[in-house]
């Protein structure tokens, strides 16, 4: 099989702009991967060839790359189904981090934000589940006093969250780091649901008000391509709704996006829909400079018709909405 490669090559040391490149390789077997494909073009045609790999198995998160316009591992992309999809393959660095060289960027930035989270968990001084039975033998024996034991259905609550290799695919494809540089990323978030998650942890609260903080758990725009992309079905995005769930739970909500949540849901058990007249005016009560702000907007959709009645009565089945609510609040 013939393939063609269109690879974006940068050397810093003489190169002022990144620029493609294009390799003809004959791959002998339909089961090679892209990654397969760049070893074969450093060993066989150009050795300058800069990339990142390693366990070849789509484990260790070396390797990935923006392959045919979307973040994908090397190592896991077949060369075939490529070629049967697009007819060539062209391959980037991650989008959103520094280039060094070709195909290799700079991780500080990445590393920095899970940094940021505090990636380890803090005990409580009371473990929630510590086996008290003595020690049978030896220092770390199973049963020793302080050993930490939690049921196997803990696990569940992580949402495969813990699955997070540290690609990166995800912080290339978010939307929100092309506006936000300091946003904490979906991989650093998605990694702080685990710790906040986790009933070990004895700084819980501590870590909500942290993410709740600018650059935060807020900032997302829900785009969902970090879900898309994920080689590990971890889905960051969800993990940021849970914690957003979380920290209005703990009652942090005097961010803005948590104040159109909370207001959202009021007006929707009240009335059983959504009063898009009442809604604005809960998002900035009783802030009189954000009321006259917003004022000259609000008059101008009432000229236009698209104000509908400040005060309404509940829909028909208000009694069965108000019950769903209720519902949601026994068993969350």
């Amino acid at each position: 099989m013939r393939a063609t490669f269109a690879i974006q090559k940068f050397n810093p040391e003489t190169d002022a702009h990144p620029h493609m490149e294009e390799y003809r390789l004959d791959v002998a077997w339909r089961g090679n991967t892209v990654l397969d494909g760049l070893f074969q073009i450093k060993q066989e045609v150009d050795g300058s060839l800069t990339f990142r790999a390693s366990c070849r198995s789509a484990i260790c998160g070396s390797c990935p790359m923006v392959i045919n316009g979307r973040e994908r591992l090397a190592c896991q992309t077949l060369i075939a189904d490529e070629i049967d999809r697009s007819g060539r393959i062209e391959v980037k660095p991650l989008r959103q981090l520094r280039v060094v060289k070709d195909l290799v960027v700079e991780m500080d930035p990445f590393w920095s934000k899970v940094n940021a989270i505090t990636p380890w968990l803090t005990p409580k001084r009371e473990a929630a589940f510590v086996r008290k039975t003595a020690p049978t033998s030896g220092r770390h024996a199973r049963g020793e006093i302080g050993e930490v034991v939690i049921p196997q259905n803990v696990h569940q609550a992580f949402h495969n969250v813990d699955a997070c290799i540290l690609c990166g695919a995800c912080v290339s494809a978010c939307n929100s780091l092309d506006v936000s540089p300091g946003f904490l990323g979906p991989a650093a978030l998605a990694k702080a649901y685990r710790f906040v998650a986790d009933p070990r942890e004895g700084e819980r609260r501590e870590r909500l008000e942290y993410l709740t903080q600018e650059h935060g758990i807020w900032d997302c725009v829900r785009c969902n391509f970090c879900v898309e992309v994920c080689p590990k079905d971890v889905q960051p995005m969800e993990a940021i709704i849970r914690l957003r769930r979380e920290a209005i739970r703990a009652g942090l909500t005097d961010h803005p996006g948590a104040t159109h949540v909370t207001a959202f849901m009021n007006i929707v058990r009240r009335e059983g829909r959504l009063n898009e007249a009442r809604m604005p005016l809960a998002m900035v009560w009783p802030n009189l400079f954000r009321l006259l702000k917003i004022l000259p907007l609000g008059l101008k959709m009432f000229v236009k018709g698209k104000v509908p009645a400040f005060f309404q009565r509940p829909i028909k089945g208000i009694r069965e909405i108000r019950r769903l609510f209720t519902l949601r609040e026994t068993f969350k």
